[in-house]
């Protein structure tokens, strides 16, 4: 019997443009993952809401771990590919209200010190959701299987 999944999963194309978007995807949110837990814990910590009722270090550890996890999978997961980009992309519209706080709450945290910097820096994040759902085939699966 074939699961919802496995339909979705087989109709997510694959080609050598896409694994070679998908596999460099994961080594930048692995990359990332590491920088949450360690060197960049700081920049990252000043992106977090204020209105989030949640520890700052908890949310950087733990947006970390996910990260790395998230970048993990999209390597090692080849055959699960639609199903890992959609939970990236989802990840990515997440933790994008931490990149709009930054802005207007004129944070500064990588480099970002200027308001013209932290508003062009919002652009990224929609191309990382693009990334994510088409380096993994999921937003043709997803057109396709309807």
């Amino acid at each position: 019997m074939t699961t919802t999944l496995d339909t979705l999963e087989k109709k997510a194309p694959a080609s050598v443009p896409r694994t070679i978007g998908r596999i460099g995807l994961g080594v930048i949110l692995v990359f990332a993952g590491l920088s949450h837990l360690t060197f960049a814990r700081g920049d990252f910590q000043a992106q977090v809401p204020e209105w989030l009722p949640l520890d700052k270090d908890f949310v950087v550890l733990a947006s970390g771990i996910v990260e790395i996890s998230l970048g993990g999978a999209l390597v090692a997961l080849p055959k699960r590919r639609a199903l890992v980009g959609l939970v990236a992309a989802a990840f990515f519209i997440a933790i994008f209200p931490g990149n709009i706080s930054q802005w207007l709450t004129r944070t500064p945290a990588f480099g970002l010190d200027t308001d013209s910097k932290r508003a062009f820096r919002l652009i990224f994040q929609p191309l990382l959701v693009i990334w994510a759902l088409w380096s993994t085939g999921a937003w043709r699966a997803l057109r396709r299987s309807k």
